[in-house]
């Protein structure tokens, strides 16, 4: 549903004020949000009515400064100029990916060598669209990216049985009691309570533990094994890692 909304006085220095097309989503009822910082008017302005027009609020930054200070996360999706005063566009988005604002960007610019849009992908944008350009293909653009689901958070916590590890306080516990692991020991047992149920081979040890893309022809991942199996089961009956000769190991899961 489109309706015809002007943006209210904002706070931000830098910011256009600029009379848009809105529409709220048919699955969401809520609008979808875009944070364009361009710094020339006729740019922002034509940019901001057609991506009204096919259905976004648009808010207008024409700082780089101002667009770094602006709540980004708050956004569905940015459109950063590369050239912008006070701050460049690069910057802007380095910050942001820096800071875990994962909001999809676009980034805008005249500078459309191989190695301009290396540096805009590589400081975090996700399109880069190079000017002058339609204004229907960008309205495509922005469609695609708000399309994509989102990005989940990588696991940082994983339980088998009553083993757990926490990647982040860098602990394990078993039945709720502490197991205080070297850190090569601790990464085996991570390997394999990512993969629980899973075979885990010795190579596949080798290569995420010790980065070794060969066999070093010592017992070094066992040695390393057999320790932390030493710490994980002290007190205890069982042993949640079965060795499956001449095969690999596998965390026992949770049946």
């Amino acid at each position: 549903m489109l309706r015809e909304r002007p943006f209210a006085p904002s706070a931000i220095p830098g910011t256009f004020h600029v009379l848009v097309m809105t529409a709220e989503s048919e699955l969401t009822g809520q609008e979808m949000r875009v944070l364009l910082a361009e710094d020339d008017a006729d740019t922002a302005a034509l940019v901001a009515h057609g991506l009204g027009e096919a259905g976004y609020r648009v808010e207008t930054i024409a700082r780089g400064d101002a667009a770094l200070a602006a709540a980004a996360g708050a956004f569905d999706l940015a459109i950063v100029d590369r050239m912008l005063p006070g701050l460049d566009g690069l910057e802007v988005v380095r910050r942001w990916r820096a800071d875990g604002v994962k909001t999809p960007v676009i980034m805008l610019t005249a500078l459309g060598s191989i190695g301009d849009r290396v540096a805009g992908l590589g400081a975090g944008a996700d399109d880069y669209l190079v000017k002058p350009f339609a204004l229907a293909e960008l309205s495509a653009r922005v469609g695609a990216l708000l399309r994509r689901p989102p990005l989940a958070d990588p696991p940082t916590r994983f339980s088998a049985g009553d083993v757990t590890l926490d990647l982040l306080r860098r602990e394990v516990r078993r039945g709720g009691r502490e197991v205080r692991l070297q850190p090569r020991e601790f990464g085996i047992l991570e390997q394999l309570m990512r993969n629980a149920g899973r075979i885990v081979t010795r190579t596949m040890l080798l290569e995420a533990i010790w980065g070794f893309h060969f066999d070093p022809q010592t017992n070094i991942v066992e040695s390393h094994l057999s320790r932390m199996r030493g710490k994980l089961n002290d007190g205890f009956d069982s042993d949640p890692i079965e060795t499956l000769r001449g095969i690999g190991y596998r965390m026992r899961g949770d049946d």
